[in-house]
């Protein structure tokens, strides 16, 4: 058995040390005026999403891959289950509108981040078992719709749109990555159309984000407040930034700076460099997870790697270009820096999982 992969290990753990460094800094007004501590926030990161992750970065990284093929569909069970506490009273926990955490005991955290793992984990083993027939219409493509459906109806309910789009996109790519065909393509996009018109028809607040998304300049000290805020803290940072710590937006003025607004504070610190510089720390990241999925001994590998490593990415592209203007805001956060110990501890699973993988290439 060869050993993980070095550079792939090599990426991942800049992202997750930077990952600190950056929160550090951008929560700091945050922490300091609510707990009277500069470093509440980073310590809670480090100790819950850097410890939980680094044991579930050993489990994924020991466990047998076969046995994720094993429990996919419990675990899938799981995850729709924890979804569904959401709306029991007393469990879920509602926060800016939306319901996505919930509380039992002593234990907090977002469900759909362990639904996009667990989701991904089945998708892969689904595929695998119809490898010889994605490309038929009634027997793996009308099969894939109805599984899609109710993933997204959980979702809908929560409302997590954002998370909602990233595994849709994921679970997209994995399919065509088997052999779906490009007519399938076409008709889930023309899907995808109808129901975002119909999630737009239900809740008319999505519309205000299309708008701001193609007028930034409506109504810049409301709907379009945040995005707004975002280009004054990017165009602040120049070339090279302000500096560690030298951004002036997370003062009260850009909402939610250590959660989906924490690229424009880390663009405001560290300039166009910086933030090139995560991009392609996001791509060389995307391109060994692909090539390690490329070169997996089994089918159910290569798609397990391919749907964890786009996931993961898809999600941080998603994140950086709708804090950036170029698409609608979405809402969720930049995998390995914004705060939330759930999706950094699930990121960290899903690398170890990878690096197993790696092993056996």
């Amino acid at each position: 058995m060869n050993a993980v992969d070095r550079p792939f290990l090599t990426i991942a753990t800049i992202l997750i040390v930077g990952g600190f460094i950056i929160l550090a800094s951008a929560s700091a007004v945050i922490s300091e005026k609510t707990f009277q501590s500069t470093y509440y926030y980073i310590a809670r990161q480090v100790l819950y999403g850097g410890g939980i992750g680094l044991l579930l970065f050993f489990l994924g990284l020991k466990i047998p891959v076969s046995f994720w093929r094993k429990i996919a569909v419990p675990l899938m069970l799981l995850g729709l289950v924890l979804a569904a506490l959401l709306f029991v009273p007393g469990l879920g926990v509602t926060h800016g509108g939306a319901t996505r955490w919930l509380d039992i005991g002593p234990l907090s955290f977002q469900t759909s981040e362990i639904l996009k793992f667990a989701f991904i984990v089945y998708l892969a083993s689904w595929l695998e078992s119809k490898r010889e027939n994605l490309g038929e219409f009634s027997s793996a493509f009308i099969p894939f719709i109805i599984i899609m459906a109710i993933v997204a109806v959980f979702l809908i309910l929560q409302p997590d749109i954002g998370t909602l789009g990233v595994m849709m996109v994921s679970a997209t790519i994995l399919y065509f990555f088997g052999g779906g065909k490009a007519t399938q393509f076409f008709t889930l996009l023309l899907l995808a159309c109808l129901a975002l018109f119909v999630l737009i028809q239900v809740a008319p607040y999505r519309l205000d984000r299309l708008t701001v998304f193609l007028d930034p300049t409506h109504d810049p000290q409301g709907k379009g407040y945040q995005i707004n805020q975002s280009f004054i803290a990017i165009g602040s940072g120049g070339f090279s930034g302000l500096g560690f710590g030298g951004s002036r937006e997370k003062y009260n003025y850009l909402p939610e700076p250590m959660g989906d607004s924490i690229f424009a504070v880390f663009a405001e610190e560290f300039g166009f460099f910086g933030a090139s510089t995560l991009i392609m720390l996001f791509l060389a990241l995307l391109w060994r997870g692909l090539y390690i999925g490329a070169r997996a001994p089994t089918t159910f590998e290569k798609f397990l790697t391919v749907g964890l490593i786009t996931s993961i990415t898809i999600q941080a592209f998603i994140n950086m270009g709708a804090i950036s203007g170029l698409l609608p805001l979405t809402g969720i956060p930049l995998p390995f820096v914004s705060y939330g110990s759930t999706s950094l501890s699930m990121t960290m699973l899903s690398l170890g999982i990878i690096l197993n993988i790696s092993k056996r290439i």
